[in-house]
């Protein structure tokens, strides 16, 4: 009997262990608290990857602005927190003179999506300003795990 309690348990944690790991495969995606829901969908995430690319020599570069407290990508126009009044009238005011139809990345990083003040309402800006072609910078933990620590390239002050 207890032969078969043992072989149950196993049987159970393995399935467990299995599920845990397959689900660790995927890629990550932006959580949300509940109550709280993205403003873009999948097709206006942009992964770290392809944002080192595009700002590669040569290549022609998104507009990206930082919308958070944190440290700059190469060719990033500095806002702030846009959670600050003042930081969001900034962002207003640097987006006035650009074509709606421009490219623009948005980042913030300083913590999981989740959670973060910033990138729902710059987002949320740009669409209200009118702008098409806007992209999330798929930081789902924050600028430090999902750049950073991959050894992607800051701003040299």
């Amino acid at each position: 009997m207890k032969r078969i309690l043992y072989a149950i348990c196993f049987s159970i944690m393995f399935m467990a262990l299995s599920a845990i790991k397959s689900k660790a495969q995927v890629s990550a995606r932006p959580v949300t608290m509940p109550g709280v829901s993205n403003p873009w969908n999948d097709g206006d995430l942009l992964e770290p990857a392809d944002l080192v690319n595009a700002i590669k020599p040569g290549n022609t570069k998104p507009f990206i602005l930082n919308i958070g407290p944190v440290e700059n990508i190469p060719g990033t126009t500095h806002i702030g927190a846009v959670s600050n009044p003042k930081n969001m009238n900034t962002l207003q005011k640097t987006l006035v003179p650009l074509p709606r139809n421009t490219a623009v990345v948005i980042y913030c990083g300083c913590c999981p999506f989740a959670k973060c003040p910033n990138i729902r309402p710059a987002f949320n800006e740009l669409k209200k300003l009118g702008f098409t072609n806007v992209k999330v910078l798929n930081l789902t933990t924050n600028l430090k795990t999902n750049w950073i620590e991959k050894g992607y390239p800051l701003a040299k002050d």
